[in-house]
C-alpha cells in the first residue's frame, strides 16, 4: 500500500501531460476529475539552469533554430539533426535537452565540446497523436550565458 501511495501522484502527473490524441499544437489536456498535482522540485527550470551554467561559460552557434518537416503523413515517425558549433574559448557541455511534449525524443552529443568543434542535437518526432499544424520545440541547457536555447520544428500532419 505504501508504494502504490508513491507512485500514484506520479501517475496523475503524467496523465495530465501526456499527448492527447486530436489535440492542437502545444495544448495541455486535463482530464476530467483529475486533481491537479505538484510537479516535485528536481530539475526545475531554476535547477537546469544553474547546473548548466555551473561550467565555464562559452558560446554556441546553431545550424538553425527552426526546421520544417512539411507535409507528412499522419503516424510517420520523423527526426531532424541541428548542428551546434563552440564559437567560445572553453569546452561547451550540453546537460540536458528538455522536449515540450512526450512526442518528441531528443538526442545529443553528451562529451564536451571543444572550441571550434561541432556536436549534434537530434529530436525525433512520432507524429501519431497530431492532426493538421503542429508547432514542436525544445529547451538546450547548457554552459551559455543566456540557457535555455530554444529549437522547434514544425509539421502539417494528413490524414
Amino acid at each position: 500500500m505504501k508504494n502504490f501511495i508513491k507512485i500514484a501522484p506520479l501517475v496523475v502527473a503524467l496523465a495530465l501531460v501526456s499527448c492527447k490524441k486530436d489535440q492542437s499544437a502545444d495544448q495541455l489536456v486535463i482530464e476530467q476529475g483529475a486533481a491537479p498535482v505538484a510537479e516535485p522540485n528536481i530539475d526545475s527550470h531554476e535547477d537546469m539552469v544553474k547546473e548548466a551554467q555551473s561550467k565555464p561559460l562559452t558560446n554556441i552557434a546553431l545550424s538553425e533554430a527552426q526546421f520544417d518537416f512539411g507535409k507528412i503523413k499522419k503516424g510517420e515517425h520523423k527526426e531532424h539533426t541541428y548542428e551546434v558549433t563552440n564559437t567560445g574559448k572553453n569546452p561547451l557541455i550540453i546537460s540536458q535537452v528538455k522536449p515540450g511534449c512526450g512526442c518528441t525524443v531528443p538526442d545529443y552529443t553528451k562529451e564536451p565540446i571543444l572550441p571550434g568543434q561541432k556536436g549534434k542535437i537530434t529530436l525525433k518526432f512520432d507524429s501519431s497523436n497530431f492532426d493538421g499544424l503542429v508547432n514542436k520545440q525544445a529547451e538546450i541547457y547548457a554552459n551559455v550565458e543566456k540557457a535555455p536555447i530554444v529549437i522547434g520544428f514544425s509539421a502539417d500532419i494528413q490524414p
